[in-house]
């Protein structure tokens, strides 16, 4: 795939402390997903984004840091680390880490050196203000809980900067030895063999704060830098990241020199996203045909991060209120089910009803879209949430690996897991583990692993032009067409519940494979596209022709 091999990959994604204990402690570690590459390999995972791995005090699930250069000690140690790439590498399996450089714990050794004293070497890598600014309620990540982005530490006698908690100090963008660090951690990371990044909060690390100034401006030419830089130690390094913003700032994080991309090479599609969970509230394809043709075209070499479900809240800040409440209506309707009056913390499984046809049908729907496809860890075999617990840990907790105690996650006792196992019910591990659906050919698991072998023989739908087809289609009926060197592809998904025929006989003669390359049931030879049947909930992937790039 050479340097652009992020465009054809299978990103799966994990907190290390819930995935497998291999000591017993109760929080999961190196050793125990080592343990589990196998499991990832036969799944078809390209690509491990593994979620915070450095010391912290946990206030924030590790997106408070205290050290950038090490391995949170319960996860294990940097050889544990390396010996996770290298089984990996073994594997076909690639490892890119969170790097979140927006701020830092408070309790760094360089915010305590900073508030020390006005004269600190560090004082300058925080954001600092003499008196309380006027914008201090303004800008919160997280409201309800948090009700300012501006702190007074009594220490320093004077105000910090914190977009998110008060015990997460953002560092100062503006000061040239704040960047230089951050390529310093890059350089670290990347020449122990992570073969890049996620970055956490991207709009707000760029941000070049200005106390009273709600709309500081952006240093866009950062990210210019900081690809540079990574690429100088690593040519194939891949940056990742968020950026919930409007549609038309897109294209600066991704950058333009000569019809290239030359910033980040990928971002998370938030607008799409936010379309297709409002399509499948509305059983209406309207929202996910609106955001292909609002999003804007990207430069070579940039690409979109699909998801479903992702380790925050299902972030619907994109849609309009009335359409963010159709959708709470349909997957969220009780109130202990949202969060920060945005977003939904539940999985998709429970949100679906556990219907099997509703589960198949939205991850096909998503991995057949243009970009790269995020899975995150427990969706494989629909694990459910667990909303007794707080905020974000509903959809946090261990994954379920078999029918043992602590669903196989940890031999520790209960009390002193990480985070409790779901136990009882429709999604407790009793019924909803690895174990039970590995040798199964007709579980979510099983069908997980299909799916995926079957997108990865068609590079075209990740790398390639993706167009919905603009016809008269029978009403909930999605028909969308994937384009590159290795041939064409042709989707047809149902987000009704009533049986139909789809008739695309005007556009495509016929198809070239006599079968479906994926359905949700076995519907017979192809042949002409005049006729094409398709069940309530149900998916087609139809091969109309091959190019000559194609594999196998």
């Amino acid at each position: 795939m050479g340097d652009r091999w992020y465009s054809e990959a299978v990103v799966y994604c994990l907190d290390i402390d819930t995935y497998a204990d291999s000591d017993g402690d109760g929080v999961g570690d190196l050793r125990g997903l080592i343990g589990r590459l196998d499991y990832l390999a036969r799944l078809g995972v390209t690509c491990l984004w593994l979620h915070p791995i450095h010391p912290s005090p946990n206030r924030d699930d590790g997106y408070d840091v205290t050290d950038f250069y090490n391995v949170d000690p319960r996860f294990g140690t940097l050889g544990d680390f390396a010996e996770l790439l290298h089984q990996a590498h073994n594997r076909g399996i690639r490892v890119i880490i969170d790097l979140v450089v927006n701020h830092t714990s408070d309790q760094h050794p360089w915010f305590q050196s900073a508030r020390s004293s006005p004269d600190s070497p560090y004082r300058d890598w925080y954001v600092w203000a003499d008196e309380a600014p006027p914008d201090r309620r303004q800008g919160m990540v997280f409201p309800g809980e948090q009700d300012e982005t501006w702190s007074y530490d009594r220490t320093a006698k004077a105000w910090y900067y914190h977009r998110f908690y008060r015990f997460q100090p953002d560092l100062n963008l503006g000061n040239p030895a704040v960047r230089e660090e951050i390529k310093k951690i890059v350089s670290f990371w990347l020449q122990l063999g992570v073969s890049g990044f996620r970055i956490d909060a991207v709009p707000f690390i760029i941000e070049l704060t200005e106390p009273g100034n709600p709309d500081s401006p952006k240093d866009f030419e950062f990210l210019t830098e900081l690809r540079q830089h990574a690429q100088w130690r690593r040519a194939d390094a891949v940056l990742l990241a968020e950026a919930n913003v409007e549609p038309a700032e897109l294209v600066h994080y991704f950058g333009d020199r000569g019809g290239s991309a030359n910033r980040l090479h990928m971002l998370f599609d938030f607008m799409l996203n936010g379309r297709l969970v409002l399509a499948l509230a509305r059983q209406d394809p309207e929202p996910i045909i609106a955001a292909l043709r609002d999003t804007p075209e990207l430069p070579y070499g940039g690409q979109w991060a699909t998801f479903l479900r992702n380790h925050d809240e299902i972030d619907l800040s994109r849609l309009t209120a009335e359409q963010r409440e159709q959708v709470f209506e349909r997957f969220g309707p009780d109130e202990g089910m949202r969060l920060f009056g945005r977003g939904i913390r539940r999985r998709f499984a429970p949100m679906l009803g556990n219907d099997r046809r509703r589960i198949e049908l939205a991850y096909a729907l998503q991995f057949s879209l243009r970009g790269t496809p995020v899975l995150r860890y427990g969706e494989e075999i629909g694990m459910g949430e667990e909303l007794s617990l707080p905020g974000r840990d509903a959809i946090r907790t261990p994954m379920q690996w078999s029918f043992q105690e602590n669903a196989g996650f940890s031999t520790a006792p209960a009390t002193e897991l990480i985070r409790p196992v779901i136990t009882g019910g429709e999604y407790g591990y009793e019924r909803v583990n690895v174990t039970a659906q590995r040798h199964d050919a007709g579980s979510l698991l099983s069908w997980f692993e299909r799916m995926i072998r079957t997108l990865r023989e068609a590079p075209e739908v990740g790398s390639g032009r993706c167009t919905d087809i603009d016809q008269v289609l029978p009403a909930g009926v999605l028909a969308h067409r994937a384009d590159g060197p290795t041939g064409t592809m042709v989707f047809l998904h149902n987000l009704g519940t009533e049986d139909v025929t789809v008739d695309l006989g005007e556009l495509y003669a016929e198809a070239e494979l006599p079968g479906d390359v994926l359905a949700d049931q076995e519907y017979g030879p192809v042949g002409k596209l005049d006729a094409l049947a398709l069940a309530g909930y149900g998916y087609r992937w139809i091969r109309l022709h091959r190019g000559q790039g194609q594999l196998g």
